[in-house]
């Protein structure tokens, strides 16, 4: 009896022909005595919206680190070579396998009359009327108490093979004998990467994520020079618009601060001249408002300050407006981000509880442009997930576009219609 290959996907969607992609996969190994032998599962980032986070639970911030399938090839073709594809609905995991390497450029031995399909076997096993993995599970009396996550789906699919196998005792391999011959004759195509880049769902998720400034190497601060560190405090500057550091913008605060030679203390000691300028406009009106106190808190926790670090810094700011000192981050250089007529923006994703369309015609209404595309012009992209692996997002991060969610563009929306002459304004959302 050969060894098998039990097969999950979690995809963004439910064709491949639409441009839809892999976000999990994951392979249990089962030998013929129907014993699982070996398991393995990862995240893969599938360079696009994530799609279906509803059904497969995966967010954009999951699968930011997560490696491209061209990165996991090697390994899960290692995994299928020499073994029988096995899967709960093999057809559709069949495609899916055959567009992501189709994409590499390889062809692979897959189809769907090449693996066994636990869901098509089902009748000459079980007496069910619904052939879900769960309906199926609960009359083996295998617990799956949650479904789609790759690796939960694949372990039970491989109970569902081991049931079956021991159902059918001998006649097994002999019942189902062309498609395993004709799963053995294929022949894996030898892939660049092999093991050790794969991301599980369980690893990728345990503990706290740790801070960005963790990262950094601990060493004395250096002197600071303004001019020098500008490319450091305009990035942490778009990634505060929307006071929320999503896991890209973290990644390139970590770059920055590298490529300039900031240590930890460093960056920690800009974050404090960050949060004073803060303060200065804050106290423009002689006034800090309840809503800005907590606003400046908010931005200190993002920033690993301690709270009593605002205090202070509110302290220090009052001191310098009434000796007119200067010392510090100028204020104006930081949270001066306004929307102007005539601004180029672009939408990503669809948010939830608003419609694009409405959107887009405000934005319209407002005096935006609103462009199907990111270049060098484009002011502002609003995403449905600021850690959005679409195209436009991943355009935006390299032209250091800002990348707000809605609920902040509605904010900078409204302020722009505020400031507009009443006939220009839109209705509101």
């Amino acid at each position: 009896m050969p060894e098998f290959a039990v097969i999950d996907v979690e995809t963004t969607g439910l064709s491949p022909a639409h441009q839809h992609r892999v976000v999990e996969v994951a392979v249990v190994v089962v030998n013929g005595d129907g014993r699982v032998v070996h398991s393995w599962d990862t995240l893969v980032n599938p360079q696009r919206d994530v799609g279906a986070t509803d059904v497969h639970g995966l967010t954009a911030a999951d699968l930011v680190d997560a490696p491209l399938f061209q990165d996991i090839a090697g390994e899960l073709s290692e995994l299928l070579e020499g073994r029988v594809p096995v899967a709960h609905n093999w057809p559709f995991e069949a495609g899916f396998l055959t567009a992501e390497y189709h994409r590499l450029g390889v062809h692979v031995p897959v189809d769907a009359k090449s693996g066994l399909c636990t869901m098509q076997m089902a009748p000459y096993y079980l007496a069910a009327r619904e052939r879900s993995l769960a309906a199926c599970c609960e009359l083996i009396g295998y617990p799956l108490r949650q479904t789609h996550q790759a690796l939960v789906d694949a372990q039970a699919t491989a109970a569902l093979l081991t049931h079956y196998m021991k159902r059918d005792g001998g006649l097994f391999e002999r019942r189902w004998r062309p498609i395993i011959d004709r799963a053995l004759r294929g022949q894996w195509p030898r892939w660049p990467g092999g093991a050790g880049r794969s991301l599980s769902r369980g690893r990728h998720r345990r503990g706290s994520p740790e801070h960005f400034l963790a990262r950094l190497s601990a060493r004395a601060p250096k002197p600071i020079v303004h001019d020098e560190i500008a490319p450091y405090i305009d990035a942490l500057d778009r990634a505060l618009l929307n006071r929320h550091i999503s896991r890209h913008e973290a990644n390139e605060l970590v770059s920055i601060a590298t490529s300039l030679g900031l240590s930890r203390q460093d960056a920690l000691a800009l974050h404090r001249l960050y949060v004073r300028a803060l303060c200065v406009q804050a106290l423009a009106d002689g006034i800090v408002t309840a809503q800005e106190r907590a606003d400046l808190h908010k931005v200190a926790h993002l920033l690993g300050l301690a709270q009593h670090e605002v205090e202070a810094a509110l302290r220090e700011a009052a001191a310098a407006r009434e000796t007119e000192t200067t010392d510090g981050l100028p204020a104006h250089k930081v949270g001066g981000f306004r929307l102007q007529p005539g601004d180029r923006i672009a939408f990503t994703g669809e948010p939830s509880g608003v419609s694009r369309a409405q959107l887009e015609a405000r934005s319209q209404r407002a005096g935006l442009r609103v462009t199907s595309g990111v270049s060098r012009f484009t002011k502002l992209v609003v995403a449905a997930d600021t850690d959005s692996l679409s195209g436009k997002a991943r355009r935006a991060r390299e032209l250091g576009v800002a990348i707000v969610d809605v609920q902040t563009f509605l904010r900078m929306l409204s302020e722009l219609e505020e400031a507009a002459p009443p006939e220009t304004c839109g209705e509101a959302l």
